[in-house]
């Protein structure tokens, strides 16, 4: 189909400042037609939320590229709604969400974040529509793509007021080691923690890479997809009520502060730091872009990771192989608990939430967006592009063809943005899914990404599923979040014989921020279920 591209610019003002607490009062009072009754009395307008992540090519934006025309042109046109984009900044998600739904005026009839805290908020202070009517009225294809294991996961109270993304494999981590390193030195690929720990300082003291002495044996850094397969190796086996009790959900992710073993790997964690077999300045790496550089200038020896992140285009991976075109990355699962397993967290079957504030008009056009992009082949397309031009199908999988022009590249822009009913490429079955997820890589790097997408599924350690949310958890969500890796940072890079002292203090601290109120309602919360 030939798209063709317009001129039309959205502008959007946005206010800079962000109460400290967000009212949605606002969001309720202009719902003109209750979702109820089947949507709104004025049809013809639709305003969708977009990430703007600052890298578009020249002469296109997030809100005006060859997908959102598609989009315009395909949808749109033939239900004569005028769909306008309107962009987020990615790196201020969850702020600038807060602006526009606090407004009740300048927000998008369609919104989402990735935090449940955020979400769960909406939805108790009233400023989401409810959308299971809708959803059985106007959204049988999108019911039937996303099932109830997923949509289970936008409900608030029984009520559905999001649309849950789906995601297409669940798996998040995997580690990694420089095997032209091991080879070097003769030693084995590490499969536990203590045959990691004896390659780390073999690392250190034969460095190997001759980096002059600035060998990082272990790359680290205070983002999750660094400290979470380390941690979870060293939490101890639970009931099914000890788990559900004293795991910490905070902005969408499950902390096991609380559970026993905790402490033991932050301990572990201590060790290295002070033996140099970690980064040095990890606590100021929480965007990675250190690690990231010093993996493409051959600094570090292992590291973990998120199962794909390095092995994209200009990514880490490429530049390691530019500076060192003979360093080899094997992918590898050493951590090990208690029991010889692998354990490590992966992701709950839901991706994004996708909400309809209150305050819209257009609810019902919003749930017959949804709809199409989950029917047909609306969802390929957007995510894939034209075949011939930018994939060629092999046993029915889309496998990117590797040297388009840049103007066929440019067409994919946003692809992921746009399609948000679904987090990566899904087909009718999860082999197929993995098998798309491995194929839309560099052919020399898909035998490494088939191993890691293996690895961050093995031993997997599900989510907490909570039938109703844990509203202390949304109220001091993002200040524990922050607590944690405080107390990441501080007892592991104390002196050793300062560790118990200094964890004690920040677990009391955090204890005392809300983590009791957390570990209070979530007793409660079990003893409910038991009813």
């Amino acid at each position: 189909m030939a798209i063709g591209h317009s001129k039309g610019k959205v502008a959007l003002g946005l206010s800079a400042v962000l109460a400290s607490s967000v009212l949605l009062s606002a969001c309720s009072q202009n719902n003109s037609t209750s979702a109820s009754d089947g949507g709104s009395e004025q049809a013809g307008s639709l305003k969708i939320e977009v990430f703007d992540r600052g890298n578009a090519p020249a002469g296109l934006t997030a809100s005006d590229n060859f997908l959102t025309d598609y989009v315009k042109e395909s949808f749109g046109q033939p239900n004569n709604i005028d769909v306008e984009f309107v962009p987020i900044p990615r790196s201020e998600e969850v702020t600038k969400l807060n602006v526009l739904m606090a407004s009740g005026t300048d927000v998008p009839d369609i919104v989402f974040t990735y935090d449940s805290g955020t979400f769960n908020k909406y939805a108790e202070q009233g400023g989401l529509t409810d959308l299971t009517p809708l959803l059985d009225e106007y959204g049988p294809n999108l019911k039937a793509f996303l099932g109830e294991d997923t949509l289970k996961y936008g409900q608030y109270e029984g009520v559905q007021y999001s649309i849950p993304a789906k995601r297409s494999t669940v798996g998040k981590y995997a580690s990694f080691v420089r095997q032209d390193w091991l080879d070097k030195l003769g030693l084995p690929v590490p499969t536990t923690t203590e045959e990691l720990y004896n390659t780390l300082v073999a690392f250190k003291e034969q460095d190997p890479g001759e980096t002059g002495g600035k060998v990082i044996p272990l790359g680290m850094t205070i983002a999750p997809g660094q400290y979470e397969s380390l941690i979870w190796s060293f939490i101890q086996p639970v009931t099914e009520q000890e788990r559900f009790e004293l795991t910490q959900t905070l902005s969408s992710r499950d902390y096991p502060i609380l559970l026993p073993g905790f402490k033991d790997a932050i301990q572990y964690m201590n060790k290295l730091y002070n033996e140099g077999l970690i980064s040095k300045d990890f606590a100021l790496d929480e965007n990675k872009e250190t690690l990231t550089q010093n993996i493409g200038s051959g600094l570090v020896g292992a590291f973990s990771e998120d199962n794909d992140n390095i092995f994209y285009p200009d990514g880490a991976y490429d530049v390691l192989l530019q500076n060192h075109p003979d360093a080899v990355l094997t992918a590898i699962d050493p951590y090990t608990n208690s029991e010889g397993k692998h354990a490590k967290p992966v992701a709950a079957p839901n991706g994004m939430y996708i909400m309809v504030p209150k305050s819209s008009e257009h609810a019902v056009e919003a749930i017959k967006y949804l709809d199409w992009m989950a029917s047909e082949d609306h969802l390929m397309y957007i995510q894939n592009g034209i075949e011939g031009e930018h994939y060629t199908l092999e046993d029915g999988v889309p496998v990117t063809i590797s040297d388009m022009s840049a103007e066929s590249s440019n067409k994919l822009m946003g692809g992921g943005d746009i399609g948000i009913i679904a987090n990566g490429r899904i087909f009718e079955s999860q082999e197929k899914n993995n098998e798309a997820f491995i194929k839309s890589f560099k052919a020399q790097y898909q035998d490494t990404i088939a191993k890691s997408l293996e690895i961050s599924n093995t031993d997997a350690i599900e989510p907490v599923y909570t039938s109703r949310p844990i509203e202390a958890e949304s109220k001091y969500g993002t200040t524990l979040s922050e607590k944690v890796k405080q107390l990441i940072v501080k007892s592991a890079m104390v002196a050793p014989a300062e560790f118990d002292a200094t964890y004690e203090s920040m677990l009391k601290d955090y204890m005392g921020s809300g983590g009791q109120a957390i570990l209070d309602e979530r007793k409660a919360a079990y003893s409910e279920q038991q009813k």
